[in-house]
């Protein structure tokens, strides 16, 4: 079996479990290979299974199974741009701090290689968000899985975000900016911006504003079929695009839209982890504060 490895910088209590990792896809005769960048963090740290080779962002995965991500939700995220198209499994192996995505704690690495390796689980299709712009500017890298972002600059003055579906005007957003995220975005971003959470399945976006100037305002969902697309304003005549992890200035002049990319994220979901087990955790649902032993209610 192919196993490929992302992974970014992690805390000295992991090296154990992380090195029982490598040792166990040693023994189990699995090629490796490993992110340029993570491979050369990982040299003085822990021992590499003979044989091991790396890769960059945009070399092919041909052949390779599955993707371990090893770090946090971020982490998982940045593995999804060098998984693209190519659709090959992915498994978070969480050594950050909140965890969404990457479910596998360190503690419990061994029990979900055994699982990988005999089959012992499911795949779960998450739909990525695509952003078309003219000029381009993220570089062929323009989707994401949890949203886009329009943001102002720094302390700049709101800016106001016409925004369109299907051609059609739906409102314009005095605010400090404006999310569309997808299903698995519902718990980051536009969580915080009031929006809802939606169950992984669920085909549709949502759009929230950021600290909208009319408080009336309020998110919107609408079908991941749609295509919406934006004119921003400015005093500054520049703001601040975001993909994920990813953001840069653009001028106003630039024209955007987004539509559900033409091809998924696929994660491997285990059988003692599922969405929801994972909502009441770590949004502490049915947690009861009077109660010190935290035994949900």
């Amino acid at each position: 079996m192919k196993i490929a490895i992302l992974g970014k910088p992690f805390q000295d209590e992991a090296i154990p479990f992380l090195q029982a990792l490598l040792d166990d896809l040693a023994a189990r005769r699995a090629e490796v290979r490993i992110g340029e960048a993570f491979r050369t963090y990982l040299d003085n740290r822990l021992r590499l299974p003979a044989g091991t080779t790396e890769f960059r962002r945009g070399d092919s995965l041909r052949g390779v199974q599955f993707v371990l991500s090893i770090g946090g939700d971020g982490t998982l995220l940045d593995t999804v741009t060098y998984v693209g198209s190519q659709q090959i499994p992915i498994l978070g192996i969480h050594t950050g701090r909140l965890g969404f995505l990457a479910t596998v704690t360190p503690d419990r690495i061994a029990q979900a290689m055994d699982a990988l390796f005999k089959g012992h689980f499911m795949l779960e299709e998450r739909s990525l968000i695509r952003v078309d712009t003219d000029p381009d500017v993220f570089g062929g890298l323009n989707f994401g899985l949890n949203e886009f972002s329009i943001l102002k600059r720094d302390t700049s003055s709101m800016i106001v975000v016409h925004t369109y579906i299907d051609g059609e005007y739906l409102n314009s957003y005095w605010a400090d900016g404006l999310v569309v995220a997808t299903p698995t975005g519902s718990t980051g971003y536009s969580l915080s911006c009031g929006g809802p959470v939606m169950l992984p399945q669920t085909n549709n976006f949502i759009i929230a504003p950021v600290c909208p100037h009319n408080l009336n305002v309020r998110p919107l969902v609408v079908s991941d079929q749609s295509v919406i697309s934006f004119e921003v304003e400015s005093r500054n005549t520049s703001f601040m695009l975001a993909l994920d992890s990813r953001s840069l200035p653009i001028e106003s002049s630039v024209q955007i839209a987004v539509r559900r990319e033409s091809f998924n994220a696929r994660l491997v979901k285990l059988n003692h982890v599922n969405f929801l087990s994972t909502l009441r955790s770590k949004l502490n649902w049915g947690l009861d504060r009077r109660n010190p032993a935290g035994i949900e209610v």
